[in-house]
């Protein structure tokens, strides 16, 4: 039979009342007592009620993700680093997947907030000012977005398109071809801006191609783009673009890295599976997502707290798909 909070007060020496105000609102009891009550319940085993701590704290003892794209390899490693950081916690986690669908990620957010103490909102693509009005509501924390004064984790995009530069640059490589990701992607805006200021520090000519889609299909829809630009390499908004790239490009006999050179961004699995293997950006995915349930626990905690905003690099991973522009 499980053990009750009548079984943990005896055990202890105490009411019922103080073992319940001592799981639920530690602060409130004396440390001596609350450590008593604490080994008290670990030698049984018990575990808090949450609806009745609830009931008693105003927590559900959940919160929320939200994500664009649960099928992009990208996103589940957040999500790991989400429900690791939540686990230790003790608070569950409610994954919602707006399929890339502004209007639907509007809907699930109202819809979810309801229902959760706060919200991870993972890559939005929902305007500033919405984004706002949410957070004027309930506790949020952005990740890979940044708006305003609103707690966030990011990645330095910035650097990480300099890495990208540099190794092709050294290469000799003179014209490269971006690949954009979708018009509403915030991330793509700042790998955009990144590139332009790293090539114009190189001396590369920078081609825009476009804004695709975030997937295989992008990128194979990019690349006879790609090709007409005349460049020797190209960045690509993601690995999955990356992917269909290198796709299209093989059907198209077009060597890869000997005539066009191909660099992805994020590191996913795949990526090193590929043929040739992906030249990309490495981002801590899961240490994001970690960092950014961590900074929600807080605010909640503590919802005077001056919201935080954390960056957190990437490092390039030089595989097969780069080589020295060809002569």
């Amino acid at each position: 039979m499980a053990a009750t909070l009548r079984d943990v007060a005896r055990l202890a020496g105490v009411s019922t009342s103080t073992v319940s105000r001592a799981l639920s609102l530690p602060d409130l009891v004396n440390p001596a007592t609350r450590a008593r009550v604490r080994t008290a319940a670990d030698s049984l085993g018990y575990e808090p009620n949450k609806a009745a701590r609830g009931l008693i704290t105003g927590r559900t003892g959940n919160i929320g993700l939200v994500l664009p794209d649960l099928a992009n390899p990208f996103f589940p490693s957040v999500v790991k680093g989400v429900q690791a950081r939540a686990r230790a916690a003790d608070v569950a986690v409610f994954v919602a997947d707006t399929d890339e669908d502004v209007a639907a990620e509007m809907d699930l957010v109202r819809a979810l907030a309801k229902q959760v103490d706060g919200l991870v909102l993972c890559s939005p693509r929902a305007e500033a000012e919405d984004l706002k009005a949410i957070a004027a509501d309930t506790t949020v924390v952005l990740l890979n977005r940044i708006v305003d004064n609103l707690p966030a984790v990011v990645f330095d995009h910035e650097d990480g398109m300099r890495q990208a530069v540099a190794h092709l640059a050294a290469l000799g490589h003179r014209r490269i071809a971006w690949v954009g990701g979708p018009a509403a992607s915030w991330s793509s805006d700042q790998r955009g801006q990144g590139l332009s200021q790293a090539s114009a520090a190189h001396g590369v000519d920078l081609v825009e191609v476009g804004h695709f889609p975030p997937h295989y299909d992008g990128g194979m829809a990019a690349a006879d783009q790609v090709v007409a630009t005349g460049a020797t390499a190209v960045i690509a908004y993601n690995d999955l673009v990356a992917i269909g790239l290198l796709a299209r490009l093989h059907a198209r006999n077009i060597p890869v890295p000997t005539r066009l050179s191909v660099v992805g961004i994020d590191d996913i699995a795949m990526s090193a599976m590929s043929h040739p293997a992906l030249t990309t950006i490495r981002l801590p995915k899961q240490q994001a997502g970690r960092l950014a349930v961590e900074l929600l626990l807080t605010l909640l905690d503590n919802p005077a707290a001056a919201p935080e905003r954390r960056v957190l690099p990437g490092d390039l991973l030089v595989r097969a798909s780069t080589t020295e522009a060809p002569q």
